[in-house]
């Protein structure tokens, strides 16, 4: 890795990210001599600027790889011919959420299932859908909310019934592609409002789960105004910044989590990868306490 590597930022607005007064604390702490850089694309960017982007990080010997949000599914289709490499998941979810260099080749992977694994394992107790009978309802099936079925799916306590939403046809038959698992039922909701007799209809101590980016990317909630989530539901908002419309529905009726610690392990995942360090559950405990404090 070059002395003062950059670390690139793929999003929305990656200016308004806390990881920009996090990542300098972080790099402290892990002993990187690296700088942070943002690369912003609009949603729905073009194919073309995405493989633009892809092509700049590739090119610019500075840069030690990046981390990538929004677009994780628009980078893969749009460029995945660029990578040298994409691991499993890159593959099984169509997305890519980390690139790294190995020895001059440009690596591709997707981080969301750990990542959204090991936040999920910070709220729920394992043997909470055993225990409650809850089911789950992801809204927004993109990269993290393909990534957090197929996490459910596979949990020992999984629930019953994990129901996929998204305005994109597409994408629901590309999580059926990627994850043929019994009790996964992808359903397209085209308007808002639609979704909250889903919520109605989950039984009590229920997951429900905002991945569609509205609250942070794009204003407002999946839901509207009237939605009424079960007794004892958990309601998990992947973002923590923005105008959260989502988690203060949530936060009305029941317990509501933020985005904050899956950013934490999403990031550290991508870091470890582009920066060739272990990730002990240990120094990820100590990220976080870092991370907490610059918040």
């Amino acid at each position: 890795m070059a002395s003062n590597a950059v670390m690139g930022f793929v999003g929305v607005s990656t200016g308004g990210s806390s990881i920009h007064r996090v990542f300098p604390a972080w790099a402290g702490e892990l002993g990187l001599a690296a700088e942070l850089r943002g690369h912003d694309l609009p949603v729905g960017a073009s194919a073309a600027r995405c493989r633009e982007v892809v092509g700049r990080i590739a090119d610019d010997p500075r840069h030690a790889g990046a981390l990538i949000t929004t677009h994780k599914m628009a980078v893969h289709d749009a460029a995945a011919d660029l990578f040298d490499e994409l691991d499993e998941f890159a593959q099984r979810f169509g997305e890519i959420s980390s690139v790294s260099k190995r020895d001059g080749r440009l690596v591709g992977h997707a981080k969301d299932p750990v990542a959204a694994g090991l936040a999920v394992q910070d709220f729920l107790r394992p043997d909470h859908f055993a225990r409650t009978g809850g089911h789950a309802l992801v809204l927004g099936c993109g990269g993290a909310g393909a990534a957090i079925a197929w996490y459910l799916a596979r949990r020992p306590d999984a629930p019953e019934r994990i129901t996929c939403v998204d305005r994109s046809s597409a994408r629901l038959d590309k999580l059926l592609a990627a994850q043929p698992a019994d009790g996964v039922r992808p359903r397209p909701v085209l308007a808002r409002g639609v979704a909250d007799g889903l919520v109605a209809e989950l039984p009590p101590g229920s997951l429900v789960v905002n991945a569609t980016g509205r609250g942070k990317d794009t204003p407002g909630s999946p839901l509207s105004g009237g939605a009424e989530f079960p007794a004892g539901a958990v309601a998990w908002e992947l973002n923590y910044r923005g105008d959260l419309e989502f988690l203060r529905q949530a936060e009305r009726q029941v317990r509501a989590v933020d985005g904050w610690r899956y950013f934490v392990h999403g990031w550290s995942q991508v870091l470890a990868e582009v920066f060739g360090f272990a990730l002990t559950g240990r120094l990820v405990e100590r990220l976080a306490g870092v991370a907490e404090r610059n918040r």
